[in-house]
């Protein structure tokens, strides 16, 4: 591939806990991410967002705000992606493996007990290598009690 794709990831987050799925398929597999997928054609970033967290973690979505985007470059197999993270203001349901072909785990996680291997643009997201840089603060700021 000699062009960037667009991904599109959502941040769901409860009691300071994030949701992470293990990946499976040949792009990052093994690794732990946050639900999201490709970009479609005529598709908003909120749509994606609410699409792929349904089929992955069958969890709905009821509001979706932007946080920032990164740019991932897999050196190991040649691709580039364009991020755009999106945070999750409200979800109903229960967190389950709705596609057992994509997703091989997934659980809550505190923010200062991430598993590991993280996916690239997760790692990009948490070293701030984000726009706006401070995207990944924003987030954590957020689900901390007050």
């Amino acid at each position: 591939m000699n062009y960037p794709r667009i991904g599109v990831a959502a941040i769901i987050t409860r009691s300071n806990k994030v949701l992470l799925i293990r990946r499976k398929g040949p792009h990052g597999a093994g690794t732990w991410s946050t639900p999201g997928g490709h970009l479609e054609f005529a598709e908003d970033p909120q749509q994606c967002a609410i699409r792929e967290t349904l089929e992955e973690v069958g969890l709905q979505l009821s509001r979706v705000d932007f946080l920032g985007i990164t740019n991932d470059i897999f050196s190991g197999s040649g691709k580039h992606y364009i991020t755009i993270w999106m945070k999750a203001a409200r979800f109903s349901g229960e967190p389950t493996i709705a596609a057992a072909s994509e997703v091989a785990d997934i659980a809550w996680f505190e923010w200062d007990a991430l598993p590991s291997p993280l996916f690239l643009p997760l790692e990009n997201l948490i070293n701030q290598k984000s726009l706006p840089p401070d995207a990944f603060l924003k987030v954590r700021l957020a689900g901390r009690p007050a």
